[in-house]
Order: structure tokens, then sequence, then C-alpha cells
């Protein structure tokens, strides 16, 4: 059997990190871990999408759209989504 991992899956899809195919995909990935994390986080709080909306002054169809995707989010309203919104913090890291 001819077994192959998930890196070697990946750059055989969609190129080698470093590629302009693959970074996108690595980019997609973590704006969807973000909202799966931003909808772990308001469910631990016991909040509706729609309250969670109201606390922020967004629409909570917004909110659904961050939580299934995480795209478009910017740096504003994920500090308020999380700090305003949740009671949490953000840690921010940027890799070299």
């Amino acid at each position: 059997m001819n077994t192959k991992t998930w890196t070697e899956i990946k750059d055989s899809v969609y190129g080698k990190k470093g590629t302009e195919r693959r970074d996108e995909l690595e980019r997609e990935v973590e704006s969807f871990k973000i909202g799966l994390l931003l909808k772990k986080a308001r469910k631990e709080k016991n909040l509706t999408q729609e309250q969670l909306a109201n606390i922020v002054n967004k629409k909570r169809t917004y909110i659904s759209r961050v939580e299934n995707n995480g795209s478009n989010l910017t740096l504003k309203t994920l500090f308020d989504i999380v700090e305003k919104g949740l009671g949490g913090k953000i840690n921010i890291s940027i890799e070299l």
C-alpha cells in the first residue's frame, strides 16, 4: 500500500510551501481555524450568534460567516469579538 502523509498530499496538489497556491491554502486553513475557535468560545460562554452580534454591533449573519469561514475579518473586529463580546484576550505571533 502506498500511503501518503497529509503534507505530501498538499505538496502534490497545492505545491510546496512558499508557492502562491499553497500559501493561499494555508491562509484559508488558518482563517477556518479562527472561525472554529470563535464558535467554540461563543458556545462556552452560552451565547447565541444573535447575542454576540448585538454586543459587538454586528449582524447575526456576519457572526455566522466569521464562524464558518473566518476570512475577511479585520483585526479590529476580531479584537471586538474576542475582548468585548467574549471577554477574552488575543495573542498574535508572527513567524518569519
